[in-house]
């Protein structure tokens, strides 16, 4: 059946059938003529059916229908001709009764009303719109723009999917062997379960390049999400699924899904009536309640060490694949997205890319909108710590065991036995400016991940089960965006529990039972910190794999704070000296409160226009240490 001359055939054989006395027939039958004389050129049209007919293995009266649909929908001839045989006498889209009839079967036809059906091959690969009528004969047919596209030769895919669509960067972990067994089964749904850092999208395309298949990877969390959402809304999400399952049927396809578990159980209502098997990529595991049938599940791996650090030498060169890049824990696709975006930005400056543009970029990977993560100023590394040697050695073993966290979860399920998350916690303690939060800020801009810093006011709430609830949703925002999960003061939080005497202690104890329960089911990093170690829980310290005390600093480390805090200024009067054997032996106060002193100096001398020096220091010094309450006895002072 080549071209549309079929199609021509039919339209003549219609207007016979409704003979001379047909009011319109002077009008069909000139239009009739008009479209037979264009006939070669549409003719040329023929291959591009033939092969989406194969593509969605349609049958010869659904390939007719599809090339009447086309007709209408490219020329205005056939689209005249098809309004007036559907007695709209002017130009329309054909009916369903009319859309069969030239595909030469009945209207009253069962089969031919199961093949138009949703779960008919026409339906089913998304091929149709249809504009709803009084009745299933009156409905009108046409084709999907970007079915119209493909079959007049383009190739982009449609606006509502080009912004979802992703790259496909394969990644051999472990599980992608299963998932191609899977699909070499015809089996229509496969879900990829991918906990944060897990390879699940790339997991699904190696899979399908095991299989010598192509695969349209679309990501559903790029779906804009209403104010307040959680999601997408519905509508904008099915729609979303239905372009990303035709644009799959186009290509001859796989489609990968990633981000499924926002559809959640429409999922498999959607799957189920595509055309394409689908291999779901979600952050959740698989409900059961969702179906009433298990589909095959895969829980992705990680990329370990070495494929990091062979994947970071590929788009940055070698020497930028150093320790400290490739412990950044991140999907193949990141990788992908932060290398070529460190190249551009070092291009643009015309220099090689370095270790700086590479941590830089990833840092700007997870961030968003939102108070609670800290995104913006300089990143703070180890040698901004003064501290103790034992309390810096405590945090230097903390950033070491994130940066190997992958390589030891591929040698054995030594974290996630018995309900336990893979996740890393840590508490800091300390007095009041001891360097608590400064060391969370280093860990988290040395590992190359955002600093989430959990807001109390936004999370306690004075409504029973809602302070849960948002904890939940800090865990797993911070989760989800591979972030550093920070709780200052979090004896506010992680207080101990007390004997139940009415019933505020017994939902104040709830809470804490919670946080007991989630934090041992973490996957990422958190740690807390308190300036009252003994407030909180006992039953915490089993969670925590680091429990790290900031001393007050004695007089050699003092020494060290005031120096390193002066040392980010251009310099000092050289005429008045700052005398740090002074302020290191009789100022007994934290790091926080040096940092103070030196900043206020800094704007005295400013102000008075002169450089630095000691008289300003001495006065700034004096005002801090009676803000805390205090005196100086040192008679030097």
């Amino acid at each position: 059946m080549s071209g549309t001359s079929s199609t021509t055939r039919a339209f003549e054989a219609a207007v016979g059938r409704r003979g001379a006395a047909w009011a319109d027939a002077p009008a069909a039958r000139a239009a009739l003529d008009a479209l037979t004389s264009d006939a070669p050129g549409l003719d040329a049209l023929g291959p591009a059916l033939d092969d989406l007919a194969d593509a969605c293995a349609l049958a010869p009266s659904d390939r007719q229908v599809v090339a009447v649909a086309l007709l209408a929908e490219t020329h205005p001839v056939a689209h005249l001709l098809c309004g007036l045989l559907a007695g709209d006498g002017a130009a329309g889209l054909p009916t369903l009764a009319l859309a069969l009839e030239l595909a030469g079967a009945s209207v009253v036809d069962p089969v031919a009303h199961a093949r138009l059906a949703p779960g008919g091959p026409l339906r089913r690969a998304g091929l149709l719109r249809l504009v709803a009528g009084a009745t299933f004969a009156t409905t009108r047919v046409g084709l999907r723009p970007r079915v119209v596209a493909h079959l007049l030769g383009r190739s982009d895919a449609a606006a509502e999917v080009r912004p979802l669509l992703a790259e496909a960067v394969p990644a051999d972990v472990a599980g992608y062997a299963d998932v191609a067994a899977a699909l070499a089964a015809d089996e229509p749904l496969v879900w990829v379960h991918a906990p944060v850092g897990a390879a699940g999208t790339g997991l699904a395309v190696a899979a399908c390049r095991e299989l010598d298949v192509a695969c349209v990877v679309v990501d559903l969390t790029r779906l804009p999400f209403p104010a307040g959402a959680e999601g997408p809304d519905t509508a904008t999400l099915h729609e979303a699924v239905r372009a990303a399952q035709l644009e799959a049927v186009l290509g001859r396809s796989v489609l990968v899904l990633a981000g499924a578990h926002l559809a959640g159980p429409d999922l498999v209502r959607l799957v189920a009536d595509g055309a394409v098997p689908v291999v779901a990529v979600g952050a959740t595991v698989w409900d059961p309640r969702w179906a009433p049938s298990l589909p095959p599940t895969v829980t992705a791996g990680r990329l370990t060490l070495a494929q990091r650090a062979e994947r970071w030498a590929v788009m940055t060169g070698p020497d930028v694949a150093t320790p400290d890049v490739v412990s950044l824990r991140m999907t193949p696709e990141e990788i992908v997205k932060v290398g070529r975006r460190a190249r551009a930005d070092a291009a643009r400056e015309e220099r090689g890319v370095d270790v700086d543009d590479v941590r830089r970029t990833a840092r700007r990977l997870g961030g968003v909108a939102g108070s609670r993560v800290r995104t913006q100023g300089t990143a703070a590394t180890l040698d901004d710590l003064v501290l103790p040697d034992h309390t810096r050695l405590e945090v230097e073993r903390l950033v070491a065991w994130a940066r190997h966290r992958d390589d030891v979860l591929a040698l054995g399920d030594l974290h996630g036995k018995g309900g336990k998350g893979t996740g890393i916690s840590a508490l800091f303690s300390g007095s009041p400016g001891t360097g608590k939060t400064l060391a969370a800020h280093v860990v988290a801009d040395t590992l190359g991940m955002d600093l989430f810093q959990v807001d109390l006011s936004a999370v306690v709430d004075k409504y029973i089960g809602e302070t849960e609830k948002n904890l939940e949703r800090v865990f797993g925002q911070a989760e989800s965006l591979n972030a550093v999960l920070f709780f200052d003061e979090a004896d506010a939080l992680f207080g101990s529990r007390s004997a139940v005497t009415d019933a505020k202690d017994r939902y104040a104890n709830q809470e804490v039972a919670y946080l007991l329960q989630r934090m041992e089911a973490a996957e990422g990093l958190t740690i807390l910190a308190t300036n009252l170690r003994g407030n909180l829980d006992p039953a915490f310290a089993r969670r925590l794999h680091f429990m790290v005390h900031f001393p007050d600093p004695d007089v050699p480390t003092r020494r060290a704070l005031w120096s390193h805090h002066l040392a980010q200024l251009p310099g000092t009067d050289p005429d008045d000296p700052v005398d740090l054997d002074l302020l290191a032996e009789s100022v007994e106060v934290c790091g926080g409160d040096i940092r103070n002193v030196v900043l206020a100096a800094t704007y005295d001398a400013v102000a008075a226009r002169a450089p630095l020096g000691m008289r300003h220091v001495r006065a700034a010094t004096l005002r801090e240490v009676a803000k805390l309450g205090r005196r100086l006895t040192d008679p030097r002072w």
